[in-house]
């Protein structure tokens, strides 16, 4: 990778790692109960959102970049009925975050614009660079209602 590659990777590996970091932390507090609660009639529960992330990263990074074979559910992902444990979640998570990073580092200068296509993406994301960088901010998106659920049931 030459110098630019390197911060672009480097940036988004710092990203990624802070992310799934806070995830960790905003969960600690959580009982299973609650990682599993909507505190609302609308939105998701705490566990619903990271199953969220997992897929949305597993999919769009992992298998059609590096090449994993996940197939998504993204239904799912907010309806799981019989949910893993608290910790089961946030393994995957871990997991999940790893791929990316790994994947990350594998990218050279020439591959940030190499053609990107996938299903149910905007028609903005044409390239690498640009899919990492919307999985990014998706999962930062994710993170701030982490936020507002851990906050709710700390009250």
């Amino acid at each position: 990778m030459n110098e630019l590659s390197n911060s672009i990777a480097n940036g988004f590996i710092h990203a990624y790692r802070d992310y799934v970091h806070r995830a960790h932390a905003l969960s600690e507090k959580l009982s299973e109960e609650q990682f599993w609660t909507k505190p609302y009639p609308y939105g998701n529960s705490f566990g619903h959102l990271t199953l969220h992330i997992i897929g949305n990263i597993s999919y769009y990074i992992g298998a059609q970049i590096a090449g994993t074979g996940y197939v998504r559910d993204r239904e799912r992902e907010f309806t799981e009925s019989a949910p893993p444990s608290k910790a089961e979640v946030l393994r995957r998570l871990d997991e999940a975050v790893e791929m990316v990073i790994a994947t990350l580092e594998a990218q050279s200068a020439e591959s940030w614009a190499k053609a990107y296509e996938a299903e149910n993406l905007s028609d903005f994301i044409k390239d690498r660079f640009s899919i990492f960088l919307r999985c990014a901010a998706h999962f930062h998106h994710h993170v701030g209602q982490m936020i507002y659920l851990e906050k709710e049931f700390s009250k």
